[in-house]
């Protein structure tokens, strides 16, 4: 009854995977998030969208226009 285990026990962890195909485990680097970078990023995001929307609705409104223009004609 030592610490170490038997080895009728490796074998039976090893049923699954070989030594080479153990899933390997990613390692993540704990770091402190900066808040302000996180409110910027938002913020970028948020201008980013609305230029978006603002360019999809002009688009939108240049084709009613076009159309009611071709349809009073």
């Amino acid at each position: 009854m030592s610490a170490q285990p038997k080895e009728a026990d490796k074998d039976e962890e090893n049923i699954y995977y070989s030594n080479t195909e153990r899933p390997q485990t990613k390692v993540v680097k704990k770091s402190k998030v900066n808040l302000n970078d996180l409110v910027s990023r938002l913020k970028v995001e948020k201008k980013k969208e609305q230029k978006h929307n603002l360019i999809l609705s002009v688009v939108a409104l240049s084709a009613v226009a076009v159309f009611g223009i071709i349809l009073t004609l």
